[in-house]
């Protein structure tokens, strides 16, 4: 079922194919979208993605010895409930082995950069 939040959506999707041990899943296509993707290749949460076309993006899963390397997936910041933080808030996920994804004004980053560059923003996911 397609929603109109494309995060949750992405999400979910990479979740249930992580539960089956799929090597691959399809997502569907948006900035944002490809921005976290970006984030997740940067710290090896995935392999790699590639656009299909202008609405589907394939995302391939990263397996180390058999195990997924994404334990959990979680949207904190929800269409419906948005979470801000600032940065004194922004916490290490998983005594630092996980990322949070937030949205700043100066474009999409991990906690880590966005405590590095003093900005704060929507929580928008963690990885761990």
């Amino acid at each position: 079922m397609v929603t109109n939040d494309l995060v949750s959506d992405c999400l979910t999707r990479i979740r249930n194919a992580i539960s089956v041990g799929k090597n691959t899943v399809v997502v569907l296509r948006s900035n944002f979208v490809m921005s976290i993707l970006d984030i997740l290749k940067r710290h090896n949460k995935i392999e790699d993605f590639a656009v299909i076309d202008d609405k589907q993006i394939e995302v391939k899963l990263r397996y180390v010895r058999g195990v997924s390397a994404i334990t959990e997936l979680k949207r904190v910041s929800k269409p419906g409930v948005r979470i801000y933080v600032k940065v004194k808030d922004i916490k290490p996920v998983y005594n630092g082995k996980g990322i949070a994804v937030i949205s700043t004004p100066k474009g999409l980053m991990t906690g880590d950069e966005a405590v590095k560059n003093r900005v704060g923003g929507e929580y928008v996911c963690y990885v761990f």
